[in-house]
Order: structure tokens, then C-alpha cells, then sequence
């Protein structure tokens, strides 16, 4: 058998690939993020296995349901949200799968912050404002930071960030970024991406707390901070279809050929 550990993307059903989709449709045992992941997604789950939403269980408990489907000669979909190497607690979950012998492979899923780009219609890497993208969180109650890894020396660089687990963190992050990017620097809240209940909320570093609160959103959202998130209309086109710049697959065109 083998465990599978499956990134079901943001929340929208569709955003499913087809990999994941044809293997939660073929496993007898699916145990799913149900916190974080829609039963839609799972509904594909073959007639007659055994679902499970994770979210009331501890490590041991899904461990031990895996261990039982290893017994029984069965393969497991064990699905999170977005992508499973981001955030995804699968490190202890791989660990404990090693020390028993138990195969597994990781099945790649959409990121939030990808879905969020595309549900807000734009791109995040934009010529000569944004070539850069931090994916971090805060700690709160979570797991402590690794030294190093903070806001304000992430906000030294420039780059695009997409916030984990702030969204009741606003205010410390308004303190800590608004030195390196100004007040006035434009934020989005993404809460729910993927899911019918969508919503994005639009401010800057200054307002974006009072708007969150406004729409008591306290959980299950991610904050993107950069300057790229404006309405930028002057930058200059991107090299990759430039005319003048040829590459491998782009001779340059000679002046005056059609």
C-alpha cells in the first residue's frame, strides 16, 4: 500500500488536479483536513471507504488509521489544503511513516496565495516592482520562528509577502512593515480562497486592520503586502516576448523582415 498525501488546493473542488482527483477516487481509506478542506472535495472517495475528517484527531489517532490500512493492504488519500509542503504538518506525519516502513508519496496541490493572484486577476511578479515572493507566517500560538525569520528582516528585502496565520496579528504586522514599506503600501486579506463564501479585502497597512475587523474575519485567511498589489499601469513589458531580445526559441528579427 501506499499513503498518499494529497493537496486538494485552496477549497474550490475544481482546482482538484487530476492526479489527486483520480487517486481520492480510487483509495479505500481517505482521511482529509476537514477544518481546512471541504467535504466536496473528498466526495469523489470510492463507494464504501472509509472517510475520516482528521481535524478532532491527534497525530496518533490518524497515524493509527494509517498503520490499520497498512495492515489491511490499503492505500490511504491523506488530504490537506493548498499545497502540502506549505504548512502542511506532513514532516512528522513522513517521520512517523518512516520509522514503520510504510511507503507514501506527496501529490502537489495549489497554493493559496496562487489562487488568491488569480482570483484577484493579476500577477505578483511584475517588471522592476515586484520579481519576489515571501511565503511566511507569524508565530501567535503556533510554532515559535526560527531566528532569523522575521517580518521586519523580510520586509528588508522589498518583496511581495504572503502572510500565514496573522490575520488576528494585524496590528504588529502594520508595526513591523510599515517602516520598511510605508503606511500608505497596499494589503489584501484573502479569506476563504477557493470557497463559495470567498473574500478579499483591500487597504493599505494603515486601514487594514480596522476593515478586517470590520468584517470579523479572525481565522482561515492569508495577507498579501507589497507594493505590486496597487493599480500599477506604468512598468515596462516583461523581456520574455521582447522583439528586440532573442533567445533560444526567439531568433532576433532582422529590421524590415515581416
Amino acid at each position: 500500500m501506499t499513503v498518499y498525501f494529497i493537496g486538494a488546493g485552496p477549497g474550490d473542488p475544481e482546482l482538484l488536479t487530476l492526479k489527486a482527483q483520480r487517486l481520492i477516487g480510487a483509495c479505500p481509506v481517505c482521511l482529509y483536513a476537514g477544518s481546512l478542506v471541504p467535504e466536496e472535495v473528498v466526495a469523489c472517495a470510492p463507494e464504501g471507504a472509509l472517510v475520516r475528517d482528521t481535524a478532532p484527531m491527534t497525530l496518533d489517532e490518524t497515524h493509527a488509521e494509517i498503520v490499520a490500512a497498512h495492515g489491511r493492504g490499503e492505500d490511504v488519500a491523506r488530504v490537506h489544503s493548498g499545497d502540502p509542503s506549505l504548512y502542511g504538518a506532513i514532516a512528522e506525519q513522513i517521520r512517523r511513516l518512516r520509522t514503520d516502513g510504510i511507503p507514501y508519496e506527496i501529490v502537489p496541490g495549489v497554493p493559496a496565495y496562487a489562487a488568491a493572484a488569480a482570483a484577484l486577476g493579476q500577477e505578483l511578479t511584475v517588471p522592476e516592482v515586484a520579481q519576489s515572493i515571501v511565503l511566511t507566517r507569524v508565530s501567535m500560538k503556533s510554532t515559535a520562528m526560527p531566528a532569523g525569520e522575521t517580518l521586519e528582516n523580510f520586509a528588508r528585502t522589498g518583496a511581495t509577502l504572503a502572510i500565514h496565520l496573522g490575520v488576528r496579528n494585524l496590528r504588529e504586522i502594520e508595526r513591523q512593515l510599515a517602516p520598511h514599506y510605508g503606511a500608505d503600501c497596499p494589503v489584501v486579506v484573502a479569506y476563504r480562497v477557493g470557497w463559495p463564501d470567498q473574500m478579499f479585502i483591500r487597504g493599505t497597512l494603515a486601514d487594514i486592520q480596522g476593515r478586517v475587523r470590520a468584517e470579523k474575519i479572525t481565522r482561515t485567511a492569508l495577507i498579501l503586502v507589497g507594493p505590486v498589489l496597487g493599480e500599477i499601469r506604468d512598468f515596462r513589458d516583461s523581456a520574455l516576448y521582447d522583439a528586440a531580445i532573442p533567445h533560444v526559441l526567439r531568433p532576433r528579427v532582422r529590421a524590415g523582415q515581416d
